[in-house]
């Protein structure tokens, strides 16, 4: 069984048209793969694309439709003929104490977060099976490892992709592929940016103030940088099957478990 593969790999990232995703897409078009980018907004999408030199695809799709996975998937292997990187990153937090949470609120969490991360997986594997090698990283959060007031509905979904990630890891072992998380704190990207809002909003407390408390979640005070949740995909996607099932927290040492 070939449990290893020369490149040039062949890529899909969702949620592929702005902070995280835009950032991986870059990392991993840097080193010359073909890549596959989905998420809701073509425009935003060929903006993106426009400043990729590589081979690429651009498929807009909104991945808590539940068949989504299944045509972004086929539609990559169609055109090229196999798929060896599978980054699933399109993700969104919401937050509302437990008892605003309605069930509007808590499915939409639960399919953004959960759902959507599980079908690709299972849209992908079998292409991968079948070729013996495969790299699936699932872009999850510090909120895969602990709890925090206001995002139940949002942490349950990126604890469950965690489990999600940790079995399919162990189950996929012996085909050649590895199935690992990586779990940032806050980044600096538009989601951090919103949920900025969203407090000012709420409380009324300067901007600033705010950016500082969310810098201080981490223990180095800062926010996280795209480009380093970036590089860490590229070493679990160039890494030789040894990292699998695992969730490695990026949020400069607070959370250590």
């Amino acid at each position: 069984m070939n449990t290893s593969r020369q490149s040039p790999f062949r890529c899909l990232v969702t949620g592929a048209s702005r902070g995280i995703g835009a950032a991986i897409v870059g990392d991993l078009a840097s080193a010359g793969y073909p890549i596959a980018l989905t998420a809701r907004t073509e425009s935003d999408l060929l903006a993106v694309a426009s400043t990729l030199d590589v081979p690429h695809l651009v498929i807009p799709g909104d991945v808590t439709d539940p068949t989504a996975a299944d045509r972004i998937v086929q539609h990559v292997v169609g055109e090229w003929n196999g798929l060896d990187v599978l980054v699933i990153n399109a993700g969104e937090g919401i937050s509302a104490p437990i008892t605003r949470t309605d069930d509007a609120l808590w499915e939409r969490m639960i399919e953004l977060n959960l759902n959507a991360p599980f079908r690709f997986m299972r849209a992908a594997i079998p292409t991968m099976k079948e070729q013996g090698f495969g790299r699936i990283v699932v872009i999850a959060s510090v909120a895969s490892r602990v709890g925090a007031p206001y995002i139940s509905a949002y942490t349950a979904a990126k604890h469950g992709v965690l489990g999600l990630v940790r079995s399919a890891a162990a189950e996929l072992s012996p085909h050649g592929i590895t199935v690992n998380a990586v779990c940032p704190g806050y980044v600096n990207t538009p989601m951090t940016a919103r949920t900025v809002d969203s407090i000012v909003e709420k409380t009324g407390r300067d901007r600033s103030e705010v950016l500082h408390t969310l810098a201080q979640e981490q223990g180095h005070g800062k926010l996280i940088e795209p480009e380093e949740v970036a590089a860490t995909v590229n070493f679990l996607v160039h890494e030789q099957g040894a990292i699998n099932g695992q969730g490695i927290t990026l949020d400069g040492g607070k959370v250590q478990i």
